[in-house]
């Protein structure tokens, strides 16, 4: 399989449905998911886990940083720190100015499920992002021909990704206009 890069941490989402679903609120969630990283590290200190912030709101994600802190992690020392539930979000422009924080605060940042339209905008402020976009987009699509969907298929994948890329260029050279 190879080395491991690293891995993320067991976070607590703070998406309303989320919230509903354990019955917590948002403090609690942040203070589980500053546990679990916590525990991770005991556990397990060669490993590459990376800490993840939650929240919401912008004030939200600083709390959650300064959770992280009084629990003893530099997370400015950390080579990546995850940023969680800002994925599921009608718009980018919140999840946009949460990256801008953090990134202020001077922490290596990797965006969870991140749009493609919001990475045009914060790439300034991602050291890397993931997405399932491809994946669901391509279980409605038959590109390649030789399969049922291409959710799994590595060829539809990699074009995705010479799109995502090509998308990003057009951003850094300041030439991407939001289509509306």
């Amino acid at each position: 399989m190879g080395r491991l890069a690293w891995a993320s941490q067991q976070d607590l989402m703070c998406e309303e449905g989320a919230l509903r679903m354990t019955g917590l609120s948002i403090d609690k969630h942040q203070e589980l998911t500053v546990a679990n990283f916590l525990t991770l590290r005991w556990h397990a200190p060669d490993l590459p886990i990376i800490p993840v912030l939650q929240g919401w709101l912008r004030p939200h994600y600083e709390r959650c940083a300064e959770k992280f802190a009084a629990a003893g992690v530099d997370l400015t020392k950390e080579p990546l720190v995850g940023v969680g539930s800002i994925c599921r979000r009608p718009g980018t422009f919140t999840a946009g100015w949460i990256l801008e924080d953090l990134h202020a605060m001077g922490l290596k940042l990797h965006a969870f499920g991140y749009k493609k339209t919001g990475l045009a905008v914060s790439w300034p402020h991602v050291a890397s992002a993931d997405s399932m976009a491809w994946s669901k987009a391509g279980r409605y699509e038959r590109v390649c021909g030789t399969h049922n969907s291409e959710a799994n298929c590595l060829t539809y994948a990699r074009s995705w990704r010479r799109d995502l890329l090509g998308h990003l260029s057009e951003a850094r050279a300041g030439t991407y206009h939001r289509v509306r």
